[in-house]
């Protein structure tokens, strides 16, 4: 079923757009949410929303991945360019009451890599691992095994690093 891998990513990126809606927020730039497809076999959709983007000369003020499961959040990985990672490093303290307890230098995820290559800040949101490689390329990679709490958690927590890229960058 690929439940976390990637069913949880593409949940959490459509939910945490739901939120913005529910909530009423009124983002300053486009939000999207991208599945994409073939990132184990060659990264055909990475490659090619890239490719489009490029031709269209679409302006990403940031990317981020989900791509590690729907598990409780931990943190996110920020990369340097455009000096995102300062950026995102200064509201870890927002973070911190949520048990979202870092942000690391450094992050993305393959799929977006194509958008990195074009100098958009990529960000990977890391969830708590432990039981990831339980589950990971196996045939217990089900619904049953992601816990709607910790999905939620995610979702919510991706949606706040959105909003606030979206209010201050």
């Amino acid at each position: 079923e690929g439940a976390h891998d990637d069913g949880a990513g593409v949940v959490q990126s459509i939910e945490a757009l739901a939120m913005f809606k529910k909530l009423g927020v009124k983002p300053k730039h486009s939000i999207r949410a991208v599945a994409f497809m073939n990132e184990e076999n060659g990264l055909g959709g990475g490659k090619a929303y890239g490719k489009e983007a490029e031709v269209k000369k679409l302006k990403h003020i940031a990317a981020i991945e989900t791509d590690a499961g729907g598990f409780t959040p931990r943190g996110f990985g920020v990369d340097t360019t455009a000096g995102m990672y300062q950026t995102v490093s200064n509201w870890l303290p927002l973070f911190k009451p949520y048990f979202i307890t870092y942000i690391n230098q450094g992050g993305g995820g393959a799929d977006i890599g194509p958008l990195e290559k074009q100098g958009v800040p990529c960000i990977g949101y890391e969830p708590d691992g432990q039981r990831y490689f339980d589950i990971h390329h196996t045939a217990d990679d089900t619904f049953d095994k992601v816990n709607k709490r910790e999905l939620e958690l995610g979702a919510a927590a991706i949606g706040s690093l959105m909003y606030l890229i979206d209010k201050y960058r």
